[in-house]
């Protein structure tokens, strides 16, 4: 059978297979998430708890590299066929990334994020796993990683979050102030909202009462003829 490739990052599937398709788009969203996800997000936020966030995904990365230079395992006899099997394969860097990724949010949903409703607080501290299940799961159906392979970067990419959950929230966010003073975060107005209990509701309440004023000040004086 054919093979064909998501050109992106050359995510191989056999031509006639659908769910192969399906799954090699799956394998990109490590991709999405860092371009589409971080990179807007600093944009248009600009919170120093989301560059953090990015920075330890980007430290488990290099760490998950690291280990498989060191364990040298090779990937499985079914990625051969795919004629992408150049690099070793114990742990699955995406397993690490998505349960990094996954952790992470849930406790920072968990722990520091407010919502009006139990529902909505349980619905965003599980939103993310069935991303990560079906990426970790596209690793293997796609042929590029054995179940162990995934499993130990899964439990690889739970602790490395974890740990950097509990680094960022319990000891460096007391350094956030500080840092928004310093002169790169001032020009490009990188803040830390974390003192904020509910920030969407501050950010629509302050929109609400600033555009108020600006309607006040614009408002023509009554004439004194």
């Amino acid at each position: 059978m054919p093979l064909k490739a998501v050109t992106l990052t050359h995510v191989r599937y056999h031509a006639e297979d659908w769910l192969g398709l399906l799954f090699a788009w799956a394998s990109l969203l490590p991709v999405f998430i860092s371009l589409g996800g971080f990179l807007s997000h600093f944009i248009f936020r600009r919170e120093l708890q989301a560059m953090f966030f990015a920075l330890g995904l980007l430290i488990a990365q290099f760490f998950s590299e690291f280990v498989k230079t060191a364990v040298k395992q090779s990937r499985p006899l079914t990625c051969e066929a795919l004629e992408m099997c150049d690099s070793h394969g114990w742990p699955s860097s995406h397993s690490v990334y998505m349960s990094f990724f996954s952790i992470y949010f849930t406790l920072l949903a968990a722990r520091r994020l407010t919502f009006s409703t139990h529902l909505g607080k349980v619905f965003m501290m599980s939103i993310s796993w069935p991303f990560a299940v079906v990426v970790m799961y596209s690793r293997i159906y796609l042929g590029y990683h054995s179940p162990a392979q995934v499993a130990a970067g899964c439990c690889l990419g739970l602790i490395l979050g974890s740990v950097w959950y509990l680094i960022v929230n319990v000891i460096l966010v007391h350094t956030f102030p500080v840092l928004e003073e310093l002169p790169i975060c001032k020009f490009f107005y990188i803040k830390d909202s974390s003192h904020i209990p509910n920030v969407i509701r501050f950010e629509y309440e302050n929109c609400r009462a600033a555009r108020k004023v600006a309607e006040v000040k614009v408002m023509p004086k009554p004439s004194m003829d």
